[in-house]
């Protein structure tokens, strides 16, 4: 590991320990100060990224404790974090503020520029069938992990066309096919490609054809 290397891996250590701790009034304001400007919260409390894809179905990006207590008021029942379980500054309130205001917490681990297993697909869409509604899901930004979770949703649970479904991953909100995170596209096109000509749903083909692997290789160029 090169110097240059080792500074940013030191730098890195240094911001997420300051977000690790919220047990005292000293360590929640330093814990808050990671969360507004190393997990960026500072650009989310305008921009909020929120959009309802069906009847009590939310996405959102990273939701602020006042911003859970805003969804409470409305109705929302569960929280669908999939940012997966963490130890910094945007879990420990997530999860402080759902316990406070009677939210369930559900952590489910997407990725914004790779591919997930097989069985944490299949584990998505069980948690789409038996979710108590209305929920909201998110990650940190809202529009690549978010993005796929939602044409998943529109596409296993509402049987919506691929086509219809993928508006949830664009541009506005915030997706960029054209950077690394165009790997989420390069599944559903892999699913269409596979599919052309054949009676066979998202669902059955996640379960019996889906490799990330090969995908990963085939989009990298390194098949």
């Amino acid at each position: 590991m090169s110097l240059w290397q080792r500074f940013k891996s030191a730098e890195r250590g240094w911001r997420n320990r300051l977000g690790e701790d919220i047990s005292s009034p000293a360590m929640r304001r330093r814990a808050w100060r990671h969360y507004l400007f190393i997990d960026h919260g500072v650009l989310r409390v305008l921009w909020r990224n929120f959009h309802e894809i069906d009847l009590g179905v939310y996405r959102s990006n990273q939701p602020s404790p006042r911003r859970l207590a805003q969804f409470r008021a409305m109705g929302v029942k569960t929280i669908l974090n999939l940012r997966g379980v963490g130890e910094h500054s945007h879990y420990l309130f997530e999860k402080e503020a759902c316990a406070e205001l009677g939210l369930t917490l559900i952590d489910h681990t997407m990725f914004a520029a790779d591919l997930v297993s097989r069985e944490n697909l299949i584990e998505l869409e069980h948690l789409f069938r038996t979710i108590e509604k209305p929920f909201v899901m998110h990650c940190k930004s809202g529009a690549d992990r978010t993005g796929l979770a939602a044409v998943l949703y529109l596409m296993v649970i509402k049987n919506q066309p691929v086509d219809q479904a993928l508006d949830q991953l664009h541009w506005r909100f915030v997706h960029l096919k054209q950077s690394k995170n165009g790997i989420l596209d390069f599944f559903f096109e892999a699913y269409q490609r596979d599919a052309a000509g054949r009676d066979i749903s998202l669902s059955d083909w996640i379960r019996t054809e889906y490799d990330p692997q090969t995908l990963r290789a085939e989009y990298f160029g390194t098949a």
